[in-house]
């Protein structure tokens, strides 16, 4: 029986005067748009980490873990998915995480937690998908220029320009035919760089193996969790509210057929690239796959197409990553920005529109280019903010929307989750600062080298 319609907490974001929603969060989708848009949030280039993530667990603890988070995440975004739905079901249909957080929660301060996790999490990956693009430059300028002058920052810059470009593309379901094609590159470079590795490791030339972990028991646990923060990161998205909010009317069951779509892509990617990285470069394996291929001294250890071809690839794809997590940011600007009264077009929107985004975009390449320690601050990222809000949240929605029994195996998995993943997050996000702090030495403004 479902509960009789109760308020809507957020009229305001019903009404015509809600250019967030009308704007940039269009419901005019379909699941396998879902699909691609959830499969760019979460199949990126942070995927050539994972051997990295191996390096602090082991072989079969670093498939524990992988598997856990994947069966784990799974398993939040479709309870998050069936909680949008029973509140849509019941008159109050929440397109944005914050709303659906403190409405079912029914706490008000609830609604500016997540908004500041969201924020922080989609602002360090828009500044991450920078500064990686800007490398991948780099990469290929290096490779045919050694002598070249040109540094990342100026690379950085670049990327940043096509960024501010791309950024006017008005609405999240607009980019549904560029993330499909992120998808096609995500199994492109995927495919390119396991090919890369099984050749080199089945070569004469293949580098000396050594799997072993830290000496000390603490330096043991410390890489773990740190590595823990990494593939949480790596799974997590944050935006699924978001994303659902793209599909046209009734969501009910489209976000499953998504979420399955995106799911098939991660079992191809994340398997391979972290069994074929770690099997061939063991605990050497740098925070970015490519950097192995392609050491600073020596020759390239697999061929300049292949690795030329995955370059370009990753760096396309940035693109649309960078476009994926900045809708957030765009929907709270327009929100407050845009007259719905106008066109969506017109001078009176545009202009605003305009402004806005080149400057966050500005404001992204600039962090880019001054902070390039983007591995560490990818465990960050994931301890302080994919844990909450992707292995925490959704189960307390979910307990407490349907309200399962204390006796019942759903509330008890829901329950066990939230506090295994709750340390996990506190215990990685200390292990995280720790190497931040080991690493600072390395740190330099500005600088053209991005710290592992």
């Amino acid at each position: 029986m479902t509960d009789p319609p109760r308020p809507d907490p957020f009229p305001v974001t019903r009404l015509d005067s809600d250019a967030g929603a009308l704007f940039v969060l269009q419901s005019k989708g379909e699941w396998w748009h879902a699909g691609f848009h959830l499969t760019t949030a979460i199949v990126g280039p942070t995927i050539l980490t994972l051997p990295y993530a191996f390096r602090g667990l082991g072989w079969w603890l670093g498939f524990v873990c992988l598997t856990t988070m994947g069966l784990v995440t799974f398993y939040a975004y479709y309870l998050m998915s069936k909680v949008l739905d029973h509140c849509e079901k019941s008159g109050r249909r929440h397109i944005r995480f914050r709303e659906l957080a403190a409405d079912v929660l029914g706490s008000g301060w609830m609604f500016y937690v997540v908004i500041f996790i969201q924020t922080a999490i989609n602002t360090g990956i828009g500044i991450g998908a920078i500064l990686l693009a800007g490398q991948c430059l780099d990469i290929m300028y290096s490779s045919l220029f050694p002598q070249g002058t040109l540094k990342l920052y100026e690379f950085i810059a670049m990327v940043t320009a096509v960024m501010m470009v791309l950024s006017q593309l008005p609405s999240f379901h607009s980019l549904r035919h560029i993330n499909f094609a992120s998808l096609i590159l995500s199994l492109g470079y995927t495919f390119l760089v396991v090919g890369a590795c099984i050749n080199l490791g089945l070569s004469k030339t293949a580098p000396k193996r050594d799997y072993s972990l830290e000496h000390s028991d603490s330096g043991k646990v410390f890489s773990a969790f740190t590595s823990i923060s990494i593939i949480a990161a790596i799974f997590g998205n944050g935006i699924l509210p978001e994303i659902q909010a793209t599909l046209a009317p009734p969501a009910t069951g489209k976000m499953l057929k998504g979420l399955l779509l995106c799911y098939s892509v991660i079992f191809v990617t994340f398997y391979s690239t972290a069994i074929s990285g770690y099997w061939v470069f063991g605990n050497n394996s740098s925070s970015n796959i490519l950097k192995n291929l392609m050491p600073d001294e020596g020759p390239t250890l697999a061929p300049i197409v292949v690795i030329g071809l995955a370059v370009i690839f990753v760096l396309l794809q940035l693109f649309a990553i960078g476009l994926v997590y900045s809708q957030v940011a765009y929907e709270i600007m327009e929100k407050k920005s845009a007259d719905t009264t106008k066109g969506i077009f017109s001078r009176r929107n545009l202009v605003p529109r305009l402004i806005l985004r080149t400057l966050y975009m500005a404001f992204c390449g600039f962090m880019a280019a001054m902070l390039p320690f983007f591995g560490d601050i990818n465990a960050v990222v994931g301890a302080f903010g994919f844990i909450p809000l992707d292995f925490v949240l959704p189960m307390l929605l979910y307990n407490m929307t349907y309200k399962p029994t204390k006796r019942s195996f759903t509330y008890w998995i829901n329950m066990t989750i939230m506090v295994v993943f709750t340390c996990a997050g506190v215990l990685g996000a200390f292990s995280s600062i720790r190497k931040l702090v080991l690493d600072a030495n390395k740190f330099k403004l500005f600088s053209s080298e991005v710290v592992d």
